[in-house]
């Protein structure tokens, strides 16, 4: 049976060198013949990748958020169409034997989070989760119940949430 390597991360337009990455990630899976999975968009991670194992002759399965392929990867073979959003993250864990998680955001974030509580192996390619979003002041941090609240107080004061 062929493994399946899940590989995670941005969705939004990506920098030169990270496209490269992700497309040389997807071109050495394909050349271990293991089949690629993705969320299946045309756009970031999700399609470099792809690119890079379709270029190289591999497989690649694309789990899709919508009911149809209007957003889909052109480098895609197997189209899942789940019409589940986000909730299709599941999906993508639970099918993947491992998990490679490449720079991303909330999304990338949960399929860490699920992987992990999956049991499945998780690597971070070029990125340190939790610091990321601490340096996007998407995590704050606090080392007592009293700090927790004054950052709590404070998100409050500023009406930011």
């Amino acid at each position: 049976m062929r493994r399946i390597v899940g590989v995670m991360g941005s969705g939004r337009p990506l920098l030169p060198a990270a496209a490269a990455t992700a497309r040389r990630l997807g071109s050495l899976i394909a050349a271990e013949e293991w089949v690629l999975l993705t969320g299946g968009r045309a756009s970031g991670v999700m399609d470099a990748c792809s690119r890079g194992a379709k270029d190289a002759g591999g497989l690649v399965v694309g789990i899709l958020p919508d009911t149809d392929t209007a957003r889909a990867s052109s480098a895609i073979d197997i189209a899942i169409r789940t019409g589940m959003g986000d909730a299709r993250n599941v999906v993508n864990v639970l099918s993947s034997n491992v998990v490679i998680a490449l720079p991303g955001g909330a999304g990338t974030l949960s399929e860490v989070a699920l992987a992990l509580s999956a049991g499945k192996p998780v690597i971070a390619l070029g990125w340190d989760p939790g610091a990321a979003l601490r340096g996007a002041g998407r995590i704050i941090d606090a080392e007592t119940p009293e700090a927790a609240v004054a950052s709590a107080k404070e998100l409050f004061a500023r009406g930011s949430v």
